[in-house]
């Protein structure tokens, strides 16, 4: 007979666990970037949390997966500031951005990497091997000589010969991305767009001949505008040119077909994912028949078969709830993708018999089932008649119960971007909270990616007001259904997400503490500050200037610290170039004058986004026993942080 023990009661907020913020710091490796090379192999990027967040290349070569750039060599742009787009793969060679010095290198089997761009000022990202001229076309971002100039970088498609000469191809706009050679080398195919907008408010579609001597004939303008988001152009098998396009409201496939776009799949669904980072992908072609798909159905992700000819979707069946990127092969699909019991993963699929094989997985070995919370997807009613969407995560943890008649504290996320989407993949920085009795709210407020443009619209002109009542609205769901306590609502999130932290705390009191990631407080000072590729976000996000000055005031909370009074916990690295620090040290000041519970965590080395493992785990420990000592809990055996203006 097997004896269990009854679980212990503890009160919410300080069960012990065994998900540590060290297991959440090396249990998670980022995974990224996958693409298809010769044959059967495949390739990606892993994130080296202690390796300084290192991106590192690796590749499945047979049956044996090898890492081709060990340290200390780092695969990463920084074009945009976002990257993305850092190698590329023409049969066995490999062509990569190095982070240290920004050249672009070659690395041929059995050879040691060698760069063959020259040191300077310009970034690469987002390459395609031609390989007749022996070149590679690139987004090319050059800076200024003088950084403290102040000026922009210019943008540019440009050629880079494998002897390191660099020529413009096309130049005049704001941003390029996403050059595609066609099948045979004689076209190519690139996206632009121009201050104000951003890649998922409006793009054009360039085509244009390439000439003899590799220059390009008169690009003509086949698809987007002001008012079309354009993305993932891709060349068919047979030289068709297809693409993603929002003209409809929704994110859906087209093709130029004898001079006319047209419709491949109209649907109520997303094919495409902001432009944030380079290199996207979310579908790719088995024949010059059929595409294989992933979209995103209410927030969730679908596998699937498109057959071009009839127009006809059908289902792939895979466990994966959320799918990120996917790349086809001979026979094959290759993905990166996770769901509410599957940790980030990169998985193949054989397309004849849908078997699956995962060959990396961003959690080697996860924890005990019985401290997992599996989310609730949710919908409820917030301002205006709006519905907003959120994952509910519960609090979980097999050894421990709460007192009867108590509720949870409950941690509700906004995610960043703002135009960014929070997906239901299993995350063990959730878990954390989750397994020590916190619930946490994961909303994907008006503004959100997955939901169609009118949804992603709902955040125009209405950052720091739509976001919030989102949250807002969520918390109060929440808790007039029992599943939290209204006197222990917490809100957290970082960059834009840190905004909608700090609005939700200044201008309203349903949230009783707070954490900010690297979050915005000054929307003037973020316009001062910020780099090209958002400097002109906030015209969208809130108005255009001059109209906007008076807004960024009411909005900004660093103008109200008088109407701030919850205690408050800042996370900064002291490198990022989109947030920068002075942000939240002019925050936490204000706060520490006014007397409110506040402390201050600013990490030498990092940017925006936080990769060393010793300063994540110094993060979640530090956010952990912040809380704890606001709200009267035992605070465990975490390491403290200073605090200050709250009595002992």
């Amino acid at each position: 007979m097997t004896f269990t023990p009854a679980p212990l009661t503890a009160p919410y907020g300080t069960w012990p666990s065994p998900i540590e913020a060290a297991t959440v710091a090396a249990g998670s490796v980022p995974l990224s970037s996958l693409m298809v090379g010769e044959g059967t192999d495949l390739y990606w990027l892993e994130g080296r949390a202690a390796e300084a967040g290192r991106n590192t290349l690796k590749r499945l070569h047979g049956e044996r997966v090898e890492e081709l750039t060990p340290a200390p060599l780092n695969v990463r742009s920084r074009v945009h500031e976002y990257g993305g787009g850092a190698y590329a793969v023409d049969g066995d060679t490999v062509y990569f951005s190095q982070f240290a010095d920004n050249r672009l290198y070659l690395l041929r089997e059995g050879a040691a990497p060698e760069p063959f761009t020259a040191p300077g000022r310009q970034r690469f990202a987002d390459f395609v091997a031609d390989r007749a001229r022996q070149r590679l076309i690139a987004v090319r971002e050059q800076h200024p000589d003088d950084p403290a100039s102040h000026a922009q970088p210019v943008n540019t498609l440009c050629a880079v010969g494998f002897d390191g000469s660099e020529t413009v191809l096309a130049q005049g706009h704001d941003f390029y991305s996403s050059p595609r050679l066609s099948p045979d080398g004689l076209s190519l195919a690139w996206l632009t767009w121009d201050h104000p907008r951003m890649p998922w408010q409006g793009t054009q579609l360039w085509l244009a001949e390439v000439l003899h001597d590799g220059s390009l004939g008169k690009a003509a303008c086949v698809a987007g505008g002001e008012g079309e988001s354009v993305c993932q152009p891709e060349w068919s098998p047979d030289g068709q040119l297809y693409f993603v396009s929002d003209r409809s409201g929704w994110w859906n496939l087209y093709r130029l077909h004898t001079g006319h776009v047209e419709a491949i799949c109209p649907m109520e669904a997303e094919f495409a994912s902001p432009h944030w980072t380079f290199g996207n992908s979310m579908y790719g072609f088995r024949s010059a028949d059929e595409i294989i798909c992933t979209y995103i159905d209410k927030g969730v992700s679908r596998l699937a078969r498109l057959l071009i000819g009839s127009g006809k979707l059908e289902a792939i069946a895979c466990p994966y709830q959320e799918i990120r990127e996917l790349r086809v092969g001979p026979g094959c699909v290759a993905l990166l993708g996770g769901s509410p019991t599957i940790a980030a993963e990169i998985a193949r699929i054989d397309l004849s018999n849908n078997e699956l094989e995962v060959l990396a997985k961003s959690i080697a070995d996860l924890p005990h089932s019985g401290y997992l919370s599996v989310p609730d997807s949710i919908s409820y009613p917030s301002a205006n008649g709006r519905t907003a969407h959120a994952f509910f995560y519960p609090p979980a943890n097999q050894d421990v119960q709460a007192p009867q008649g108590t509720k949870p504290p409950v941690i509700v996320i906004s995610h960043g971007g703002p135009t960014g989407m929070a997906a239901s993949t299993l995350k063990l920085a959730t878990q954390f909270w989750t397994s020590r009795g916190f619930g946490v709210l994961d909303v994907n407020y008006g503004g959100s990616t997955g939901f169609g443009r009118a949804y992603r619209d709902a955040l125009k002109g209405q950052w720091g007001i739509v976001d919030v009542e989102d949250c807002i609205a969520g918390a109060r769901f929440l808790a007039e259904r029992g599943l939290a306590d209204p006197d222990r609502l917490i809100i957290r999130g970082g960059s834009a997400g840190g905004l909608t932290t700090l609005c939700a705390l200044t201008f309203h009191d349903v949230f009783k503490a707070g954490a900010s990631y690297y979050g915005v407080s000054d929307l003037k000072g973020l316009d001062e500050d910020s780099h090209k590729f958002e400097s002109h976000y906030n015209e969208y996000l809130i108005a255009p200037q001059p109209e906007a000055e008076e807004l960024y005031r009411q909005r900004s909370p660093i103008n109200h610290t008088a109407r701030l009074s919850r205690p408050m916990i800042f996370f900064q690295g002291l490198d990022d170039k989109v947030v920068p620090p002075q942000q939240s040290e002019k925050m936490v000041q204000a706060l520490k004058e006014r007397g409110v519970p506040v402390a201050y965590v600013p990490l030498e080395g990092e940017g925006h986004g936080f990769r060393k493992g010793g300063n994540i785990i110094r993060t979640l420990e530090a956010e952990l026993y912040f809380y704890q000592r606001v709200f009267g809990m035992q605070s465990g055996d975490t390491a403290p942080v200073e605090i200050h203006n709250l009595s002992a």
